[in-house]
């Protein structure tokens, strides 16, 4: 009865074993699925992110372009009308005893 019950407790691991491998086989191709899709997905992102920085340094040339002194000096004399003060125009103010 002893060897009986051990044969089979013994065909009942090896069903468990047998049932576990396929098991761990389709477990594995879903996390290597898995694994893939979040890979084309840092990339992905990180082609945006490069896109992005190349963008950015675009801009800080043209806002570095757009304010430049000489830039701004022409709009202000050709667009606006304005010049440089004279120092005859220029007025100085002292104020005594103000609070800041």
């Amino acid at each position: 009865m002893k060897t009986n019950h051990r044969h089979v407790s013994e065909m009942i691991i090896v069903c468990v074993i047998a049932a576990a491998v396929p098991s761990l086989l389709i477990l594995d191709g879903i996390q290597s699925r898995r694994y893939e899709n979040l890979s084309d997905e840092v990339s992905r992102l990180e082609r945006k992110q490069e896109e992005l920085v190349e963008d950015n340094k675009k801009m800080v040339t043209d806002i570095s372009l757009l304010s430049s002194s000489d830039r701004v000096e022409k709009i202000a004399e050709n667009e606006l009308g304005m010049h440089k003060a004279d120092t005859d125009d220029i007025v100085r103010i002292e104020m005594k005893g103000a609070k800041k």
